[in-house]
């Protein structure tokens, strides 16, 4: 099968909801997956739109199927503490799915991580109204990969029993990294998966990575261009030559 980015949208991202059903996969949560079973853990790291992981909830939902949302508290693209932002992780819950922390170390001292993940969780559980139990990282540091220590008391989504003990296949820049996921050895024997998507490259048009990004940042542009309008009267009722 094809691991170009160019076929990722909503309708490849059915096609391979259906093509795991189809080899009798059952979609399962992290602490439900069992190594020998014919499990896949849908896992989703939100890196640029709250409402772009929303949109990918409600077609996974219309599936049958529930998936781990990770979202970011230090993300300079969306944030969880508005209304809309807090409107949108309780969207995704009532979805039945889950909401994990995705965690950017980059943002902390390496002494600090311990503290720092401990109150972003301690946050983001306030925000959902539901403990927080799994980290992801962001961009995770080698000494992160197959490693079983947990951090802030959490587990992550490194450790050996969800990463090197299980299949994993990411679409990181757009593209699968490890080849499709119907081609992998865990797939082919049955076994269960670990499946890293990102909801930007599969709610846009087909297209590459950079043409994906391009059409999200217009469309961002024109909601901010509302939302200035909405706080800024003058700038609403600017000339129609200067907007």
């Amino acid at each position: 099968m094809t691991d170009t980015g160019t076929e990722m949208d909503i309708d490849a991202y059915r096609a391979l909801v259906g093509a795991f059903h189809d080899r009798g996969y059952a979609f399962v949560g992290f602490d439900a997956a069992e190594e020998d079973a014919r499990h896949v853990i849908a896992r989703h790291d939100v890196d640029f739109s709250i409402d772009l992981a929303t949109t990918l909830a409600e077609t996974e939902a219309a599936l049958g199927i529930a998936a781990t949302y990770f979202v970011m508290l230090t993300n300079p693209f969306y944030n969880l503490v508005t209304r809309e932002g807090r409107a949108a992780l309780q969207r995704i819950i009532a979805l039945g799915h889950a909401v994990e922390l995705h965690f950017d170390v980059s943002c902390y001292a390496p002494d600090a991580l311990e503290e720092a993940a401990g109150a972003e969780c301690g946050l983001l559980s306030d925000l959902t109204g539901r403990a927080v139990n799994l980290i992801s990282f962001h961009r995770p540091a080698p000494e992160w990969l197959d490693n079983p220590a947990t951090l802030a008391g959490r587990s992550h989504t490194y450790m050996p029993r969800y990463f090197s003990r299980i299949g994993y296949c990411s679409d990181s820049r757009g593209a699968w990294r490890f080849g499709h996921p119907m081609d992998h050895e865990a797939a082919a024997a049955g076994k269960a998966l670990q499946l890293l998507t990102h909801p930007i490259w599969w709610t846009t048009p087909a297209g590459t990575s950079v043409e994906k990004i391009d059409l999200w940042r217009a469309q961002r542009h024109e909601a901010e261009t509302v939302q200035v309008g909405d706080n800024c009267i003058p700038y609403r009722d600017r000339p129609v030559d200067a907007r």
